[in-house]
């Protein structure tokens, strides 16, 4: 639950900054007229929407198991993690491309530089907190792991969707910035259309970025190598137990792991001495972690475990 109170604060502090940048940029562009100014309006628009989606998830995620869900609710996050990569994609980059493509077969000069300049810089500020306050989140959750390898590594999606969403909306400004000032000093008016195109095109990346990681944990992640590790050393030491023969865990949610054993008992074992060194590993792994939210132990020589792996393996 405190991974995920970090994640709801990184999330209310990214949704109230766009919605104050979207509210401003939108009067800016028909102030202006500025076709980038207008595509960063509705980038803002969309990361917003995207923040709501967010918080919806967390909140479906956290609900308890029931009769028709009995592992939980836990990767309604990544469902709607990846419903917010699609929003990205289709709205914000589609529109920003859409607009950069209209002004540029129709330029009109844009107006009130000043005005565009001053929206542009409060933006910087606004999307800056948010994106130092993911930041920081992030680095916590990602120890000593690099940032490429902490996302792909990540179980859960809302801290990094954040950053990269906040990190593409700074990259935006960049954009919009060089092209006003481009269009202005050249006047050329199309090249505010170009950046809207720019515009779209970080969008749209980002958007992809987000869909690929989002899928590869809605199709079911398993646990990273150093908590697999640990699950395996607690098992491994237990007196009734002959050998570990292999073990599958899956993600169900970034705090929600199922544990799969294939365990061989001692020969001179009894029926309620496996059950009770059953109980005994469960209770052994849950005191270690507390995502371990359920376990999942089946009596299997090495012969047989052998047999299966190389069966799968055909």
């Amino acid at each position: 639950m405190a991974a995920h109170a970090g994640s709801k604060t990184v999330i209310y502090s990214a949704l109230a900054g766009n919605l104050l940048i979207a509210l401003t940029k939108f009067i800016a562009a028909v102030w202006t007229g500025s076709s980038a100014i207008l595509s960063e309006g509705i980038h803002s628009l969309v990361d917003t929407g995207n923040g709501v989606l967010l918080l919806y998830g967390l909140n479906r995620a956290a609900r308890p198991p029931d009769l028709t869900h009995p592992f939980g609710h836990g990767r309604e996050l990544y469902f709607w993690s990846f419903i917010v990569a699609l929003l990205v994609f289709a709205v914000g980059a589609g529109v920003s491309f859409y607009e950069g493509v209209a002004h540029i077969i129709e330029p009109h000069p844009a107006t009130n530089l000043t005005v565009s300049y001053v929206v542009l810089g409060l933006s910087v500020l606004f999307e800056g907190y948010s994106w130092r306050v993911a930041l920081k989140e992030f680095r916590t959750a990602k120890g000593e792991l690099s940032y490429f390898a902490a996302v792909r590594q990540s179980k859960d999606p809302s801290v990094f969707t954040v950053l990269f969403e906040d990190t593409a909306a700074l990259l935006g400004l960049v954009v919009a910035f060089l092209g006003i000032t481009a269009a202005a000093y050249f006047d050329r008016p199309e090249l505010d259309g170009v950046a809207s195109i720019l515009i779209g095109v970080i969008l749209a990346a980002t958007a992809i970025f987000l869909a690929r990681e989002s899928k590869a944990l809605l199709m079911g992640e398993a646990a990273l190598p150093h908590v697999q590790k640990e699950i395996m050393a607690a098992v491994s030491g237990d007196p009734d137990i002959e050998r570990v023969n292999g073990m599958t865990t899956v993600h169900l949610g970034p705090d929600q792991i199922v544990v799969a054993l294939s365990l061989e008992f001692k020969d001179d074992r009894s029926t309620a001495d496996i059950e009770d060194c059953v109980e005994r590993i469960e209770a052994k792994l849950r005191e270690r972690r507390s995502d371990i939210a359920s376990v999942f132990v089946k009596p299997q020589t090495s012969a047989v475990w052998r047999q299966r792996r190389a069966e799968l393996a055909d």
